[in-house]
């Protein structure tokens, strides 16, 4: 059975790294030697100079909002902006939803 790969983040050098799947360890930027922030295998990585997207990736990643394949081919609807996370985090905080699930959310109520 051969794997297929995921992608692994660094968010402080913006770069994305395609890995096989199935290797339990740490993986390690090699341009800065930090840890790499797991993604996902449906995760395509914006543009380095898209300081925006990346703060709207990180805030995802960090809140353990990944890009991961499902049974329907995709990893369903995240923020594409900033202006999307903080209506989605502003819900979340008035309505006690769990961060990662308002930040899956396609409508805020």
């Amino acid at each position: 059975m051969t794997h297929g790969k995921t992608s692994y983040v660094c968010l402080s050098r913006r770069v994305s790294y395609k890995q096989p799947y199935g290797q339990d360890r740490e993986r390690i930027c090699p341009r800065c030697a930090e840890p790499l922030s797991h993604a996902g295998s449906a995760f395509a990585a914006p543009r380095r100079r898209d300081t925006a997207a990346w703060r709207t990736l990180s805030v995802l990643l960090h809140a353990g909002v990944g890009f991961h394949k499902s049974c329907c081919g995709g990893p369903g609807f995240r923020p594409r902006g900033l202006r999307e996370v903080r209506e989605r985090l502003a819900y979340a905080e008035r309505s006690g939803e769990p961060v990662a699930r308002a930040l899956k959310r396609y409508d805020v109520p």
